[in-house]
């Protein structure tokens, strides 16, 4: 990834709807979730939701599907790999013990410890921690 993509990803995510979009949508991989569906769990008008969609997609970090009437959302997680991988590429100088707490916290998210889908409330915000870390 290069800067001009990382600056496009982080402008999408800089906006509080798109980034619960965004959350809901990577909460709900690998399945996505119908256009009308994230409407209603964000309590967000349909027609501006399109907006933020069209924003997040040129961006890279989600895709839709048409499934018969519906359209389905997804967040692109190869997307999300590459961001973190742009931002830690240089972590910590080389020096890999003073990375080990940040990897021990994404470790749980990454190996099935996330949370259900209804750890989320209407404004698709996380109702506990992003992960149980032990």
């Amino acid at each position: 990834m290069d800067t001009d993509h990382a600056l496009s990803a982080f402008a999408a995510l800089a906006q509080p709807t798109r980034l619960d979009v965004f959350r809901l949508l990577v909460a709900h991989e690998p399945q996505g979730l119908a256009a009308g569906e994230i409407a209603r769990r964000l309590d967000v008008p349909h027609n501006t939701l399109s907006t933020h969609f069209g924003i997040l997609a040129r961006a890279g970090l989600i895709v839709a599907e048409r499934q018969s009437r519906l359209i389905i959302y997804r967040a692109q997680l190869e997307a999300v790999r590459h961001l973190a991988s742009f931002i830690l590429k240089d972590c910590c100088g080389g020096k890999p013990e003073i990375c080990a707490p940040l990897i021990a916290d994404l470790q749980p998210c990454c190996s099935g410890g996330t949370q259900p889908a209804d750890a989320y409330d209407a404004q698709g915000n996380s109702t506990k921690e992003a992960c149980d870390v032990a």
